[in-house]
């Protein structure tokens, strides 16, 4: 199956609804290290977050983070040993981040198996999306598409890579066919993709 890129500009789905944006929380800066704790259907995992590698990235996450962006979303794109990818279906808190762009930044450390990118689709479109690399991606440090240069990766998984790589990969790029049924009906794509597993909670830990 071919592993297209442009994959990684789409949004999650399912959820809760996050607090009512404020764009003050773009401004927040992160700790130059954290490690960011999740829950999930499958069991928990930890991905510790280095700050140089990816400042503007590192910053995002930490703010989308903080006000409970991801709880209760998807991994709704699993492809075996490719990525897994994550972000929400709430479209206007989705649009709502999406207004404020993340720079660009040069890749310092590459897409090895357990790292942390943010998806892309051209010139400041990290946003919300993310994946983890199930596979040593490095043909995405430099990969040019549409304008821009590689996926700055910047975290790693330090703990439960074994929960990472049981999620659920049966419908690997299938999903991405049904987007548009994502956004217009979810509890009808949930039917469709009944094995998709979900994060409960995504939290910085202490």
């Amino acid at each position: 199956m071919k592993k297209h890129l442009y994959f990684l500009v789409f949004v999650g789905i399912l959820g809760c609804s996050p607090k009512v944006f404020q764009k003050k929380w773009t401004k927040k800066i992160a700790p130059e290290s954290y490690t960011v704790q999740f829950e999930t259907s499958k069991g928990n995992f930890e991905i510790d977050v280095t700050r140089s590698l990816s400042p503007y990235a590192a910053d995002r996450l930490y703010q989308l983070v903080t006000n409970r962006y991801f709880d209760g979303q998807l991994f709704y794109r699993v492809n075996p040993g490719f990525v897994a990818q994550f972000g929400s279906s709430n479209k206007a808190a989705y649009d709502s981040w999406n207004s404020i762009p993340v720079p660009d930044e040069a890749v310092v450390q590459g897409n090895e198996k357990g790292t942390l990118s943010f998806a892309r689709g051209g010139p400041e479109s990290r946003t919300t999306d993310l994946f983890i690399n199930l596979g040593n991606n490095q043909r995405l440090d430099t990969i040019f598409y549409n304008d821009v240069r590689g996926f700055p990766s910047f975290g790693r998984v330090v703990e439960g890579m074994e929960v990472v790589t049981a999620l659920y990969s049966g419908y690997a790029d299938t999903t991405m066919k049904d987007m548009e049924l994502m956004y217009t009906d979810k509890k009808a794509f949930l039917q469709k993709f009944p094995k998709l597993d979900s994060i409960y909670r995504i939290g910085i830990k202490r």
